[in-house]
């Protein structure tokens, strides 16, 4: 990864956090490593933990951001979000994925989705 590409994902994490932080929920962990896994963002929405993957993208070439999201990456966000909980001792705790999603286009503010639920562990958001 390019440094200028490192620079844009990490200014798109923390627009992430300000927009999420907007929208009432509580930042409690930014890029968690588990074994050789990370979750980009770890917060609270009200009393619902959720976890939250970061996608940036700068123009639509390969298909967007909510593209980089797939089967694979759902199963692993499901894989990673249970050994956070295991290694934090969280039971009986609801919790949810969600989904970021930022266009980075030239000479553009940048253009933010929020995706609240966007798939169940194993799930396929696209299919809703």
């Amino acid at each position: 990864m390019s440094l200028e590409s490192r620079s844009f994902g990490e200014q798109s994490e923390t627009e992430a956090v300000r927009f999420l932080e907007r929208r009432g929920y509580r930042v409690v962990g930014r890029n968690i490593r588990i074994g050789r896994g990370e979750i980009d963002l770890i917060a609270y929405d009200r009393d619902v933990l959720v976890f939250i993957e970061v996608k940036a993208r700068r123009n639509t070439r390969y298909g967007g951001a909510s593209f980089a999201v797939d089967s694979r990456k759902q199963r692993q966000l499901s894989v990673l979000a249970a050994g956070y909980m295991a290694r934090r001792r969280i039971k009986d705790c609801p919790c949810r994925f969600d989904l970021v999603l930022i266009q980075g286009f030239a000479n553009r503010a940048l253009e933010i989705e929020l995706i609240q639920n966007a798939f169940e562990a194993g799930g396929d958001f696209r299919s809703r």
